[in-house]
């Protein structure tokens, strides 16, 4: 992976006059991240990138390169998002299929696989997803890079997509009580 710069880390008295770190009070988010062992290399490296820019980073694993079940990790990460233990996910397999087909299972869990960066600050502006999957057999680091800066920085947009993510999550109320 090429090298990566951290962003400049200032500090600030907060309301009460304790010291606090910037760029985690105004920018930076708590992050769930997993892979099975196809996305396991690439994982750690996201892992670094996002540390570096001054995210809060729960690595729900897998931990090594022997063969794992990513439905467990997907869901572990997509549960963090859901309950807002974590602000946002990113789940790394082989495909991407696998992991946002479990991602997408859980109750407030809106994930997409993303290919390029286009795709993900849309699916950030148009669907307000909350968890990113990467395919660790179609996206090197670099883009893969690309592709998380992008999404992160994306911001959920316009009257009209607001009303359609209303109601994804009106339909899946309706379907959790089922």
């Amino acid at each position: 992976m090429n090298a990566i710069r951290p962003l400049k880390v200032m500090f600030l008295r907060g309301a009460k006059g304790k010291i606090e770190n910037f760029n985690r009070r105004f920018n930076a988010m708590k992050i769930a991240i997993g892979s099975d062992h196809g996305g396991y290399e690439l994982k750690n490296e996201i892992v670094q990138l996002l540390t570096a820019e001054g995210h809060e980073v729960v690595d729900k694993g897998t931990h090594s390169k022997d063969s794992c079940d990513y439905p467990l990790i997907g869901f572990e990460v997509a549960k963090d998002v859901s309950e807002g233990r974590a602000d946002r996910g990113v789940l790394i397999c082989k495909t991407g299929v696998g992991m946002v087909i479990i991602a997408n299972k859980v109750h407030g869990v809106r994930a997409a696989a993303c290919y390029d960066v286009e795709m993900a600050r849309l699916s950030r502006e148009h669907n307000d997803c909350n968890v990113i999957v990467l395919a660790a057999n179609y996206t090197n680091s670099k883009k893969s890079a690309e592709i998380l800066k992008a999404w992160l920085a994306a911001e959920h947009s316009e009257e009209r997509h607001v009303r359609r993510v209303k109601q994804i999550k009106d339909i899946e109320s309706k379907m959790k009580g089922r």
